[in-house]
């Protein structure tokens, strides 16, 4: 049986965290969130790839990449979420469950913050739980793959 995968995408100036907004963000840094589920990925048994990119296309580009070869997929798009049909699109295009995420709590924020253009189609949405939100979409994302590998 090979080892199911989840694709962790993180969008534009996610790359800054630890350095921007620290009140907002938190100190941990992308580099250690992304150690922190490799190793995490280990006890849950899936295997786990991180990308990052300030760019709406590359992101775009890694979504349909994944067609095919990707079972989940983890995603904090950033400002994206807020304004990008074309991820939308592209997570709708290749069916891969995905959940959202997102380091602060966007509802308590600027009003533009308050809408996604992904939440309706993802599996669930993690808001507001700083970094921890990942690790909590991993474990979630391993435990639908083993649900639905046992059906």
């Amino acid at each position: 049986m090979n080892t199911p995968k989840v694709l962790v995408i993180n969008g534009p100036n996610l790359n800054f965290l630890g350095i921007r907004e620290p009140n907002v963000y938190g100190h941990d840094n992308l580099a250690s969130i992304e150690a922190n589920l490799t190793a995490q990925s280990h006890d849950l048994g899936v295997s786990v790839e991180c990308f990052q990119s300030n760019s709406e296309g590359a992101i775009v580009d890694k979504i349909q990449q994944a067609y095919g070869n990707t079972d989940f997929i983890l995603i904090n798009a950033g400002a994206y979420t807020h304004t990008s049909v074309a991820i939308l699109d592209a997570l709708s295009a290749v069916s891969i469950p995905f959940i959202e995420i997102h380091i602060s709590n966007v509802h308590a924020r600027e009003e533009f913050r308050h809408h996604s253009f992904l939440s309706a189609k993802a599996l669930g949405v993690i808001v507001g739980f700083g970094v921890d939100g990942y690790t909590y979409a991993l474990d979630k994302a391993a435990r639908y793959l083993k649900a639905k590998a046992e059906h």
